[in-house]
Parts: structure tokens; sequence; C-alpha cells
């Protein structure tokens, strides 16, 4: 039972808490998708302990003596035994609530010219003089507008024809894909003619609802992607989509699902039916590309990490379960590589990076951190294994950008006092990724971890501890919604390293195969939730981003579902992302010979030379 929600469920023998909550549409947090091996996915039994199983060993790796003695168990170890009523209590860290999802992005104009079009179109009818089959009829008419002669009609329209013809006294709306007529229907239809973008990330799924006629988004919706019930992860759910056939099939359909659920909010927010909507256009990145279409991704996880296709796909969306138009074609831009996905492509254009003159670089951070490179000249991309930290995930008192997480941090160098700011002002709950970004750039501005990342106990400060582990306080208990204190500890500290040296050691690996120098990047774009609310300053202070003058950041918010909507309004742009994805070359960074010493000196912070970071060494304490 779980009070809270006022839901009960179904535990059997042998089946554990976490999916016996997924059952009744209750979420609690699981970043490693049920392995226990996150510790996230904490859960307090009230009573009935004796109907679970004994405690496991990984819940002794993760839950303290006390913990335990209190009733604490990780609900994905927690199984099922015998038949009784067990009351369970979902603590405030493992909750999963409305996360603040970024939908905006950089506006690119575009000049408009939709793959789907329709035409008003007259019809002379048959005679018992001059019979002629409507079909005949149609297409005639049509090249009469200036179509061509080798247009082809589709199976659902040719069964709407005959119908739709007579139903509209010989004038009828066509709808055409490309050279391909999709639907025919009754009357004038021709001003309502929609098409839906939709970026489908691991952390969230956008959706953009746009009027073809003018090019205009009437509606926009956002929620967390579903499959984060799989896991957090893009390797999690790569690992589960591979145990079987069934599985694949699972994460498709509640990401389908997701889409659905947003397709008919943005239908009903503008008043249309979704049978209006005659075209869609969706991008991810590889992994996320490969389950939308019901490909298995096993393979893109495995070395030399191959995708199973790059080029762009175009596919009917009655095919896999999208509900708009049933004659309607999904497109899908193509993919760079086994994690660089056609949202990077959308990315690149949408910031117009492929076309620039000056040195650009495009750096979506992400459990799996997307960094393109160029200009008109070369492009060169890579993935950096970032991990789950600027999302959250591995840190002690993580969590996404949800109300109450802790998202931006001060301390005041005089006496080492933290000032906080949460995601909507609400009592801290957790530190989510650029509130764990700030507090590290504060601590070694202000000198409590030095450039090995070390917390320095010889300070003075009640804030500072070292039980159970070194770290810094940075809320306490009777200031939280959380009931204890709130602390960065040296783990924490430890996986931002780990995580920034990954983006900064691919950044340098594509700059060196340009031969360029961080000075001569004209700009920097920053794409996606992490990169639009972190401090770009804090980023650059600990070594996350090249030493580049913060004038030439732009924040781009989501620009991959900008990518997105332009090519929902530009068959050009469509020609234009299958032509950038050739050009992209990608480079492997674990064939790269330079990378581990790369990786290894970006370990330090800043970094182990400050001669790359000089606007930085200025800023922070360091002790040698």
């Amino acid at each position: 039972m779980f009070p809270r929600y006022g839901k009960n469920a179904q535990l059997s023998d042998g089946n554990n808490i976490l999916d016996a909550a997924k059952d009744v549409d209750i979420e609690i947090s699981a970043v490693c998708g049920g392995r226990g091996l996150c510790g996230k996915c904490r859960i307090v039994v009230k009573e009935g302990s004796q109907y679970l199983g004994a405690v496991s060993h990984l819940e002794t790796m993760s839950l303290s003596k006390e913990e335990l003695a209190a009733g604490y168990r990780l609900a994905c170890c927690a199984l099922g035994k015998g038949e009784g009523a067990t009351l369970v209590e979902v603590p405030p860290e493992s909750r999963v609530e409305q996360q603040r999802l970024l939908v905006a992005g950089i506006e690119t104009t575009v000049t408009r010219n939709p793959s789907v079009k329709k035409f008003l179109v007259g019809l002379s009818g048959s005679s018992l003089e001059n019979v002629k089959p409507d079909i005949e009829i149609l297409l005639a008419s049509l090249v009469q507008l200036g179509l061509p002669t080798s247009l082809r009609i589709g199976h659902d329209a040719l069964t709407r024809l005959p119908t739709a013809i007579r139903k509209g006294d010989w004038s009828v709306t066509v709808t055409l894909e490309d050279r391909e007529i999709i639907c025919v229907e009754p009357g004038d239809t021709t001003k309502s003619t929609y098409g839906i973008a939709v970026d489908v990330g691991s952390t969230k799924v956008a959706a953009y609802l746009l009027d073809l006629n003018d090019g205009k988004v009437v509606a926009t919706a956002s929620t967390p992607n579903p499959q984060i019930a799989f896991g957090e992860d893009i390797i999690s759910r790569v690992f589960y989509a591979s145990e079987s056939e069934k599985n694949l099939k699972q994460l498709q359909g509640v990401v389908i699902a997701g889409i659905n659920k947003l397709l008919l909010e943005t239908c009903e927010s503008a008043g249309i039916n979704v049978a209006e909507v005659y075209d869609a256009v969706l991008v991810g990145n590889t992994v996320m590309h490969h389950i939308f279409l019901g490909i298995s991704p096993r393979f893109v996880a495995m070395s030399p990490y191959p995708p199973a296709i790059s080029s762009s796909v175009s596919v009917r969306a009655k095919d896999i379960g999208l509900k708009i138009n049933p004659a309607a074609y999904v497109y899908v831009p193509p993919n760079v590589a086994g994690f660089v996905g056609a949202d990077a492509v959308a990315d690149v254009l949408a910031t117009e990076l492929y076309k620039s003159k000056s040195l650009s670089i495009m750096i979506d951070v992400g459990t799996n951190t997307e960094i393109v490179l160029g200009n008109d000249q070369r492009t060169i991309s890579c993935s950096a294994a970032s991990g789950p930290a600027f999302e959250g995930g591995h840190i002690e008192f993580g969590m996404r950008a949800e109300p109450g997480a802790i998202e931006n941090v001060y301390i005041d160098p005089t006496n080492l006092e933290p000032g906080l700011k949460t995601v909507g002002d609400a009592r801290p709950r957790g530190i989510c990724g650029s509130g764990i970004v700030d507090a590290v750039a504060a601590m070694l501005k202000s000198g409590i971890i030095n450039k090995f990342g070390v917390i320095n106990t010889k300070l003075n400060s009640r804030r500072i501890r070292t039980v159970p582990v070194r770290q810094y306080i940075l809320s306490w208990k009777e200031e939280n919604d959380l009931g204890h204190d709130i602390a960065v500890t040296q783990l924490d500290v430890q996986e931002i390293q780990l995580a920034k040296a990954a983006i900064y050691a691919g950044a340098t690996i594509l700059m060196k195969h340009l031969h360029v120098e961080p000075r001569e990047i004209q700009k920097v774009f920053l794409a996606g939730a992490f990169g639009t609310y972190v401090d770009p300053q804090s980023a650059v202070i600990v070594g996350m981003y090249p030493d580049v003058p913060l004038e030439r950041v732009q924040f781009v918010g989501n620009a991959a579902g900008s990518g997105a909507r332009m090519a929902l309004l530009s068959k050009e742009v469509r020609e234009t992302s299958d032509q950038i994805a050739q050009r992209i070359d990608y480079v492997e960074l674990a064939a790269d010979p330079s990378f581990q010493r790369e990786f290894t000196e970006a370990m330090q912070l800043p970094h182990k030379d400050l001669t790359r970071f000089p606007t930085v060494a200025q800023l922070i304490k360091r002790e040698e």
C-alpha cells in the first residue's frame, strides 16, 4: 500500500516493489533502471516488513545500518514473500515530481516549403458517354493545376476517394506528401493543415504543433520521458531493451504512448482533431531513434558502436502507433554515429554552425554529451560519456530539476557560508545538475576544495565535516524538506570531476583534430536544459568548457526541437540535414591515443595546465 498516493499495488512472490509501483503509475526514482546500483529508489517500509524478502547485499552497500533499522529498503531489491499487507512510504528524495522541462529553443528562420501541401480540386464527373475511373479524373485535374504527372495515390486515400468525391459534390481537397496523394477529403479543408515536431530526449519529450500554412507554432507540450521508469541513463535502457524483444517493444510502446498524449494535449489546446495532423518530424539521440523505430539499440553500446542506420527515415505513422492522420508519414533525420544522433543534426541545423564562416562549438550536455566543432569548411563531432551527474545521478543528494532542487549556489569567501536558490523557490529537497556545478565552482573559488577536488578539513567552518565522509553542508535539516542535512560530499566532487573531464577532453580532442586553439572559437552554443540553466562561469571555473570569453557563449535552449520544427516546415531543410550528417566527421574518443592523457589532466580543477584557463586562474584560490 502507498498511502501518500492513495493506491494499492499487488506484490507477488519474487517481484519487487519498484515494479509494483510502476503497475499503479507511481514513479520512484531509479537512475540505474532497477539494478540495485544507484541507491536512488529508497523507500521506507512502515508496516509488514515480514512479507518482504531478506535485505540484499546491494542494499547493504547503499543503506546504513541505521537506515536499515529505520525500515529503509531499495524498492528494486525489496521482493514480495508470502501474503500480507505492506505499508510503504516513498520519501521526498525518491519521488519523481514534475520537473522543469525546457521547450523553448533558438528560433532560426526558414523559407516555408513543407513536405505536405493541400490543393482544392474541382472535378468533372463521369457520364454514360465517357466513363472514367475516379482516380484518372483526379490525376488529370491535378495536372491542370501544374502538378507533375508522376503522382501516385496511397491505399488509404484510394479507399476514401469515391465517397469523398461525391460527398464533396465533385470538389475535394487533396493532401500531397511529396509526390504521393495521402488523403482526399470532401470540400475545402485547405485551411486545416498541421504538423507536429517532437524532440525525444532521454530525460524529456517535447512536442510542437505547427500550422503548416503559416509556419506558426500553435501549441506546445512536454513530459518526462516515460522510459525513465526503466532506467534514467541511456545505457540502462539499452541493457533493458537488449534483454528481449518484449522489453524493446515495451520501451517503444511507452514513449509512443507519451508522444500520443502530447499530441492529444496540443490538438485540444489548438481546437483541432488529431486527424488534421498530416506530418510529423521526430529527433532524438541514436538510442532514442532506434527504440522509437523498434530497432534494437544493443549494438550501439558495443564496440565499434555502429547505428543500424545513419540516413534519414520516413515511416507511416500508423505503422508505429502514432495517432495522427493514418496516412501521414513520420520523418526522422539522419544519425551521425552510435552516440551522435538526429538530435545533434537538429542542433547543428538550428545554430547554423555548418554554414558559419567563423569557428563555433556546440555542446549539448546530458548523460551522453554531444559535441560538434566546425564551420562551413569542416565539421567534426564526438560524444563524451559524461554520465548522469549533471542530471543529479550518482550525487548523494542529487535530483532532477524539480521544485525544491538547489540550482544555484554562492559561498561567501569570508565566512564560508552558502547562499542558495531552488527551483520554484521551494524549500530545499536536494541538488540538481546546475546546482552541483555551481557548488563545486564556489567551493573551488573559496578554497574549500583544492585543485585535486579534495575538501580542506583544516578550514574553520562548522559546515565542513569528516563524518561519515568529507562533506560541505549546503542546507541544515531544519531548513529543508528532506529531514536531514543536504551536503556536497567528497564523492560528489569526484563525480563532477569525472563528468567535466570527459566533456573537456572531448572538446580538446576535436580542437586538436582541427588544429585550433580555444581563442579561435568565436561562438559556444550551449544546448539543452543543463546548458541553459547552468552558470557558464561556473562551468568554465570547474573546467568543463574551453576557457573562452563569456560574451561568446550563447544559450540556444532546446535547439534539437528547433531543428525538428525547421525540418517540418521545409523540404530543403530535410535535404540539408542529410548533407550535414554526411559531412560531419565523427571522432571516436576511445580510439584517440591522446584521449586518456587529456582526460587525466582535465580531472584537476580547472585543469592540470593552468595556461589553458588564464581567466579562471585569477578567480580561484589554489593550494599548490
